[in-house]
């Protein structure tokens, strides 16, 4: 089967795109999905992407990690669909689209692609890290050093240990200032380090906002593949109108055989 594809990178977190309109694309096959992602014997992904139809919405996002498996919602993948669907001519400013975890409003600019998350109304804050769901589960803990960090090896330990089979994203923290925090996030499904999480970075925001570490409701966030951006309201503890914001970017486009 020959396959048209689109290669979409935001902050360095990179996916492959499909244009699955046709329905023809083989969704339920984990192992075509994982090859196609593969760095040695692929394209190279963090993850692969589907659009597709829907009837009420400008388009449905279907998002697999790089292991072959549906997942949760990423954040940064969001972003890099709406720019995919307008480089579709799918809308030209502002649009709707459904993911896994609902429906989400978003628009695009110079590239710049603002999206909005799920509202966020309950974070666990324990001694040592906070967990929160922002469309996928993420543990959120402070670290010192974070440049020389070992992400490997303790998001993994932290993955599997404290969450089990189903298991959670590790993002590990340093605080720049009130509002900027440095993040680097071990993603499962990929089970690495990634240049950058988007519900990742949307956790930490919340996370350090709900800890009294963060004293704005407009979070920078360096990571390691560029910058992002969250914004929110907050009260009584329940978090709305969050919105990740950063670069999606269109690298490469062509076609596979499999």
């Amino acid at each position: 089967m020959e396959l048209d594809f689109y290669k979409y990178q935001g902050t360095g977190n990179d996916f492959i795109m499909v244009d699955n309109r046709s329905k023809t694309f083989p969704k339920n096959n984990t192992d075509i999905i994982a090859k196609l992602c593969d760095r040695h014997f692929g394209i190279g992904a963090d993850g692969l992407i589907l659009l597709e139809e829907d009837t009420n919405t400008d388009f449905k996002m279907v998002y697999y990690n790089s292991d072959g498996n549906e997942s949760t919602m990423c954040g940064n993948g969001g972003r890099c669909i709406v720019a995919f669907a307008h480089k579709l001519g799918l809308f030209k400013t502002n649009t709707t689209f459904v993911a896994i975890d609902g429906l989400h409003h978003a628009s695009i600019s110079n590239n710049i692609v603002s999206l909005q998350m799920i509202d966020v109304n309950e974070v666990k804050i324990t001694d040592n890290y906070v967990f929160t769901n922002t469309g996928s589960p993420h543990h959120v803990q402070l670290v010192k050093n974070l440049t020389e960090y070992d992400v490997f090896s303790n998001g993994r330990r932290i993955r599997n240990e404290i969450y089990g089979t189903e298991g959670s994203n590790v993002n590990f923290v340093e605080r720049i200032n009130h509002n900027t925090f440095k993040v680097r996030t071990y993603e499962r499904g990929v089970e690495d380090e990634t240049l950058a999480c988007g519900t990742g970075v949307t956790a930490v925001a919340i996370a350090m906002h709900a800890t009294q570490k963060a004293n704005s409701t407009s979070i920078n966030l360096p990571v390691e593949g560029g910058e992002l951006e969250v914004s929110f309201e907050e009260q009584n503890g329940n978090y709305t109108n969050v919105f990740l914001k950063g670069p999606a970017t269109f690298v490469f486009k062509g076609k596979i055989n499999f």
